[in-house]
């Protein structure tokens, strides 16, 4: 009782204010325990000393700002005043990298260096031998205050110039903050410039310098006036070699600084601007004789076995002079010769005869000639994708009477013209697309310069004539090799099969130009070629055909993966 007594006298007398460091809740038994409202946490007050610490700093960090702020204002506010009044902002241009033009096989072939001098880079070539193939660019040019009225690269021949637009990118431009002495003070980038694509292109760079070496070495040495060689697939028209003799330096003609060399190109007699692969034409000679003799096959004119009399000549009456003879000579007596014989030796009376026809042979006539030259290609333009490309001229009636005063066809100049010669003119490459179309019986492909995707389908037309009649020229153009006028090509590491051409130029006759034209290997043909010196003298006996045999045997060494089968 007593002690019931004293536990209710020391609950009255209790203090029930509680703490809150007193409570201990178990979160487990509370439903709705809010942490985020620090429900169940004790408090603890911040420290004096971090209230002193934070303090110290905000003062620190105004003291620093407001020295500086007097530093700018006080001490240098009349000199930044002077510079905001002087300085001015101006927008300049970032110049973008031209695209590199690469070989076949990844070589470069033009590129960019950095100028020493010059806000801008300076292209640079793969040399000698690829300037007419490449071309050359114009710099961005400034006025004598330093202004650019010129502000891109701009190709200006050859492949620079027919893809400039892929190739030149897109410039940027920054502004630069200047002062009166041209010193800069601050610069932003606004564009960043846009890089230009590259080109991988269908050439061989080793080809390409190998036949230009012996093409100059053959100019030279044998006062040849130039030349020009082409080597071609037949059957994509990638051009594999191009190459114009003489040339000009793509990276002097660029740059323009060096006047004098640039004055001896344009005085030069040998023109040397001149691509002669596309842009030069010249006298074909008995290179077009195979044309003709498949358009005689088709058109029924001659068997391809019977035989035809060569004597040397052939005489008909002189329209001028009846009582006289007009003598049309061969370049040597041939005798008694077939179609197949006829291309191997090239004789001349034959193509006469079926030509312009002579007795009892008829012959082609000049519109048939002209027929069948146009049908491979001959007279017009490839379509290659270089600039400055020209068609070739096939002597015609109307030709004659719009370049002799009116005067009218005959039969001589129909003989003159199924030999090549005469008002006869082709470029080196019109000549690689026609023997491609012989090689592959029948395809006229389209040259270029761009290694394209392989999917893609190469721009092609198809000659409907009788395979039997290619086959025809097919095996007179290997006798030719092998015992007729292309016999310095008879190699041992792969069959070819050509003709040769030498075609008399100038008034009085003693310049002449020699060409080959051919396809490789015979029996399942893949390349085909033409070699053209031009100008050379007519007693020499070294032409193209050499330069075609030097050639070959180089890449029988070098390059042995095109001759195989």
């Amino acid at each position: 009782m007593i002690k019931r007594i004293l536990s209710k006298q020391k609950i009255k007398n209790a203090n029930f204010f509680v703490e809150p460091d007193e409570i201990f809740l178990d979160s487990k038994n509370l439903q709705n325990f809010d942490r985020q409202q620090f429900e169940g946490r004790i408090e603890k007050p911040i420290s004096k000393k971090a209230i002193i610490f934070v303090g110290i700093f905000f003062l620190l960090f105004l003291g620093a700002f407001g020295t500086r702020l007097g530093y700018l204002q006080i001490q240098k506010g009349q000199a930044y005043l002077d510079r905001s009044q002087n300085n001015t902002l101006e927008k300049q241009i970032i110049f973008s990298d031209r695209g590199i033009i690469y070989d076949r096989n990844k070589v470069e072939l033009a590129w960019n260096k950095k100028a020493p001098d010059l806000p801008t880079t300076i292209r640079t070539y793969l040399s000698p031998g690829f300037s007419h193939l490449l071309g050359y660019v114009s710099y961005p040019m400034q006025d004598k205050s330093g202004n650019f009225w010129q502000s891109e690269f701009i190709g200006k021949d050859g492949l620079e110039k027919q893809y400039n637009q892929q190739l030149k990118g897109t410039n940027g431009s920054k502004i630069v903050e200047i002062d009166a002495r041209k010193v800069i003070h601050s610069e932003n980038i606004v564009n960043a410039p846009v890089r230009g694509a590259d080109l991988v292109t269908t050439i061989d760079s080793r080809i390409q310098k190998e036949l230009y070496t012996l093409i100059k070495n053959l100019s030279t040495s044998n006062s040849f006036s130039g030349g020009a060689g082409v080597m071609m697939d037949i059957n994509n028209g990638e051009v594999l070699t191009s190459v114009s003799f003489p040339e000009y330096d793509s990276e002097i003609l660029s740059l323009g600084k060096d006047s004098k060399k640039i004055q001896g190109y344009l005085s030069d007699k040998r023109k040397v601007f001149l691509d002669r692969t596309i842009s030069g034409l010249y006298t074909p000679g008995s290179i077009v004789k195979p044309f003709f003799a498949i358009g005689a096959l088709t058109e029924g004119v001659i068997d391809p076995y019977k035989k035809i009399l060569s004597t040397g000549s052939i005489s008909i009456p002189n329209p001028y002079f009846p009582n006289q003879k007009t003598v049309f000579k061969d370049w040597r007596a041939q005798g008694w010769v077939d179609m197949r014989q006829a291309l191997a030796v090239s004789s001349d009376v034959y193509f006469y005869e079926i030509g312009g026809g002579y007795q009892d042979q008829k012959g082609l006539g000049i519109v048939n000639i002209e027929k069948y030259a146009e049908l491979f290609g001959i007279g017009e333009k490839t379509g290659v994708d270089l600039p400055d490309e020209k068609g070739g001229v096939i002597p015609s009636p109307e030709w004659k009477i719009k370049n002799f005063n009116g005067e009218a066809w005959r039969v001589g100049d129909t003989y003159h013209t199924v030999i090549g010669q005469y008002g006869f003119q082709v470029t080196p490459l019109e000549m690689t697309r026609a023997v491609s179309a012989i090689a592959n019986y029948g395809t006229l492909v389209t040259p270029h310069y761009i290694l394209e995707d392989k999917t893609k389908e190469s721009m092609t037309s198809k000659i409907d004539l009788k395979k039997e009649n290619f086959d025809v020229v097919h095996e007179g153009m290997r006798q030719s090799v092998l015992t007729g006028t292309s016999v310095a090509i008879n190699v041992p590491y792969v069959e070819v099969a050509s003709k040769t051409g030498t075609a008399q130029v100038g008034l009085s006759k003693s310049k002449v130009n020699s060409w080959i034209i051919g396809f490789f290997p015979y029996e399942n043909p893949k390349y085909a070629f033409t070699i053209m010196m031009e100008s050379g003298p007519s007693s020499g006996s070294v032409g193209a055909s050499s330069i075609m045999r030097q050639l070959l045997d180089w890449m029988s060494i070098n390059t042995p993966q095109y001759f195989k089968p």
